[in-house]
């Protein structure tokens, strides 16, 4: 059980977990890959997690990174991911299940988990800070789901947070993988906070010395939000466009959306630059990402939207993702990302009006008993 007395020993491993009464603190600790995550870094949150569960001196959680690094935790280890699928896919599929289960332990946990979303905030590190009840942003907060530009999906629990946020900006976030800052990330909902970085750690000091005297953490954090500023890319009109655009359940509907719009403001304003246009910049976007993956999104959106359990959404997940590591779209999209970095991949279809349906609903067939994703508590750590 992680403790006081531990904190040298586990100092240098990838994530140090420390009890620093009443919090349990999680420390992202593996800078040269900006935190992203492995399968280690999962056993030994959910180990700390576990032991705190019980643990009377220990009234939340406290998620950061070590503060001389720039991302909080920028994903996962995509090319193990990508590797992994190109042999049997079992070294994969441990890690997705895995982490898998420390998102459902972090949405399910019975104490209070604040988690400081300081930095690049992606793929897993989206999972380890959203499905709990405090997300602070900072000034260098940067959000995404970029997952579709490499033929993945915004997983680690994507499905469930994204279309529970107002309107269509789940969607819009899926499927795009737009980046938000720390203020559009407040204004959507994704950040319930906003701290600077010189203020965290008297926050988390303000925070420990209130739990410990019983006062409520809500509170506590209200008594230190700041201003976090007027949204950049989300202000009322963007709002109103993402609405409007991606309220289909087609990826092909919401295309031709984006193109009827862009034809009728264009038809306004004929001497703007249409480039300049918000719907052709979003399908621009559009058009580098992989067809498939796209439609993968949105078909993972709404059916997380109309789930009642957080674990369905999670094994619905895990079908998806533990086909979609074996599948060439896939591990093209990493080198042409991750490895080569010529962001130039040769995509199966060559539109998302090309992708078959029947070819999506395979990838969301659910898996046999003996193989699909359950949560923690039922399966074991092991």
């Amino acid at each position: 059980m992680p403790n006081e007395s531990s904190n040298q020993i586990l100092g240098q491993d990838e994530v140090i977990c420390r009890l620093e009464a009443p919090l349990g603190r999680l420390t992202l600790n593996r800078p040269g890959a900006l935190h992203s995550l492995n399968y280690n870094m999962c056993a030994l949150m959910i180990d700390a997690l576990m032991a705190w569960r019980s643990d009377d001196t220990v009234k939340a959680i406290w998620i950061d990174h070590q503060p001389e690094t720039r991302g909080f935790c920028a994903g996962g280890d995509i090319r193990m991911l990508s590797e992994s699928g190109q042999s049997d896919g079992t070294e994969a599929c441990a890690f997705f299940r895995l982490e898998y289960q420390l998102n459902h332990l972090l949405k399910t946990y019975p104490k209070p988990v604040f988690a400081v979303m300081d930095g690049v905030t992606m793929g897993g590190g989206v999972g380890i800070s959203v499905h709990g009840a405090f997300r602070i942003a900072t000034e260098n907060t940067v959000f995404a789901m970029p997952e579709t530009g490499i033929a993945l999906m915004p997983d680690v629990g994507g499905g469930w947070f994204l279309p529970r946020l107002d309107g269509e900006l789940g969607a819009w976030l899926a499927m795009t993988g737009n980046r938000l800052k720390s203020a559009d990330s407040f204004a959507a909902g994704i950040a319930t906070h906003y701290v600077t970085t010189d203020q965290l750690d008297s926050v988390r000091a303000h925070i420990a010395e209130g739990l410990a005297a019983d006062k409520n953490p809500a509170d506590l954090l209200d008594e230190k939000h700041q201003d976090p500023g007027a949204p950049v890319q989300l202000d009322s009109e963007t709002r109103a466009k993402i609405d409007t655009c991606f309220a289909f359940n087609r990826a092909e509907e919401i295309v031709a959306k984006l193109e009827d719009e862009k034809s009728k403001r264009e038809g306004a304003s004929p001497d703007a630059s249409s480039d300049d246009l918000w719907e052709a910049k979003q399908l621009a976007t559009l058009a580098t990402k992989s067809p498939q993956s796209v439609k993968v999104a949105l078909k993972q959106i709404r059916l997380g939207g109309a789930m009642a359990d957080f674990a369905d959404n999670m094994a619905m997940e895990y079908a998806v993702v533990s086909r979609i590591v074996m599948d060439p779209e896939f591990h093209e999209g990493v080198r042409a990302v991750i490895l080569d970095k010529d962001n130039a991949p040769k995509w199966r279809y060559a539109s998302i009006a090309d992708v078959p349906d029947a070819d999506i609903d395979a990838v969301f067939e659910p898996l046999p008993a003996d193989k699909a994703w359950v949560p923690i508590e039922i399966m074991g750590t092991n």
